[in-house]
């Protein structure tokens, strides 16, 4: 239980360094942030896979480079979804979700 605490503080903290690094991302507080990591598990939980399944052949023939371009539409989606929280371009997207999931490498060693 604790552990699953750690992780989620740990997401919401990866959110803001990502929204502070990137500058077509914007967090609009550590509340927020919390919010947007709960609607981020959500989206990988039930969409992702279905999403993946869909895309298999495109995904074969990129080579994987979709998954990419999949990571980038859902943090999109995410930011459609959670009030306070903003991603403006399909650059900021595909680079903050590519930030976020180099720092979910390091959370999930919690």
């Amino acid at each position: 239980m604790l552990n699953t605490f750690l992780r989620w503080i740990a997401y919401a903290l990866a959110i803001i360094f990502v929204a502070w690094v990137i500058p077509g991302i914007s967090v609009s507080g550590f509340l927020t942030a919390l919010l947007v990591a709960v609607v981020m598990a959500i989206i990988n939980a039930f969409i992702k896979p279905f999403l993946q399944i869909i895309s298999l052949p495109l995904n074969l023939l990129t080579l994987g480079l979709f998954s990419f371009v999949l990571n980038a539409l859902l943090f999109m989606l995410a930011g459609a979804i959670t009030p306070g929280f903003e991603v403006d371009g399909f650059l900021s997207a595909l680079f903050g979700s590519l930030i976020l999931s180099l720092l979910a490498l390091g959370i999930e060693k919690i």
